[in-house]
């Protein structure tokens, strides 16, 4: 008989006024507490049953984690702002146009409504052996039923796999990278800045996370700095469904050109990965190249050197090589976000 799982565990709700107050909470609770912002990835993991936390901690009433404020000549974003408002900021569609794409490309209008900017970066993957609660190696179980000689696995890693393929699955982390977005952390010892790109981890620094939260930490804000406000940028989704589908793969590119020239450039790709990938060697190769066919051609194929496909995911390889071509030679006749 099937398994019916349509009652959420039971769990005690608090629902705090401030950070300070929040902060107290996740300083008692440690461990069994589940911080919520939308609630559209703790749902799901509630309503399966997969998770069972003795408290829940509802961000939804904590005025200072959301808006868009302009600061230091950039902005700063609140993790608790919903894509909708991202996509329909007049300064992110203006001077950070790569961004308000790819929160637009997460989800479909109702989704974006509630999904949150910060439970975009720090949902966790969408691997259906683990999100039905295989004992899995980032469930705490010791294989990875994912990268098996009879899986399923036409969604997972071609690069980065340590163990466990699962990738993540953000559409905004990429178009972050690309900005040299600063992530802004509370943790019990005081307030963190990291850059974008290491707030993700991979399975090989800690297989159980995504993302560098402990418990007691609690991502506040995004900063996006306002040295790449304005650039060329590019943005791709590539997805099975036009809306409400994760990616197969996405990239995201920030470009100053000079003279026809790459003088400053930022490029990340996701899904190709379990973290959110900068490929900074494919930077360093096109800078003082012109953004043409030709230095696309070279950019892909250096890209996916050390891809390594799975039973059912080969053509992430020719799609990455592809993305990237695009991303940096398709200025002519790719449409810049």
């Amino acid at each position: 008989m099937a398994v019916i799982r349509d009652v959420m565990p039971a769990f005690e709700l608090f629902q705090p006024a401030t950070i300070d107050d929040t902060m107290r909470l996740l300083g008692q609770y440690r461990e069994d507490a589940w911080v919520m912002a939308g609630g559209l990835d703790t749902f799901d993991w509630l309503k399966d049953r997969i998770k069972r936390p003795k408290v829940v901690v509802d961000l939804s009433q904590v005025k200072e984690l959301s808006g868009i404020r302009e600061a230091g000549g950039g902005l700063e974003i609140g993790a608790t702002t919903t894509l909708t408002e991202v996509v329909r900021h007049p300064i992110v569609r203006e001077k950070y146009s790569i961004l308000s794409t790819g929160a637009e490309a997460a989800a479909s209008p109702q989704i974006r409504n509630q999904g949150t900017i910060g439970g975009n970066v720090s949902q966790d993957t969408r691997c259906w052996y683990y999100r039905a609660g295989w004992p899995c190696y980032r469930a705490g179980g010791n294989t990875c039923f994912a990268d098996t000689p009879t899986a399923i696995n036409r969604e997972h890693a071609i690069l980065g796999a340590d163990r466990c393929v699962a990738v993540n699955p953000s559409d905004s982390a990429p178009a972050l990278i690309a900005l040299d977005a600063k992530f802004v952390v509370r943790t019990p010892k005081g307030e963190r800045v990291v850059d974008a790109e290491d707030y993700f981890i991979g399975p090989g620094t800690d297989i159980t996370r995504m993302n560098i939260l402990r418990p007691g930490d609690l991502l506040t804000a995004i900063r996006l700095p306002a040295d790449w406000a304005g650039t060329k940028f590019y943005f791709e989704k590539v997805r099975d469904r036009n809306v409400w589908d994760f990616p197969l793969m996405n990239v995201a590119s920030a470009m100053v050109i000079t003279d026809g020239k790459i003088e400053r450039i930022r490029l990340a790709l996701n899904a190709a990965a379990a973290r959110p990938l900068r490929l900074a060697a494919v930077e360093d190769a096109v800078r003082g190249k012109e953004p043409n066919a030709a230095t696309g051609e070279m950019a892909g194929r250096l890209a996916v050197q050390g891809a390594r496909a799975l039973r059912f995911n080969a053509y992430k390889i020719p799609l990455m090589r592809n993305l990237v071509k695009r991303a940096i030679g398709g200025v002519e006749k790719a449409a810049w976000a």
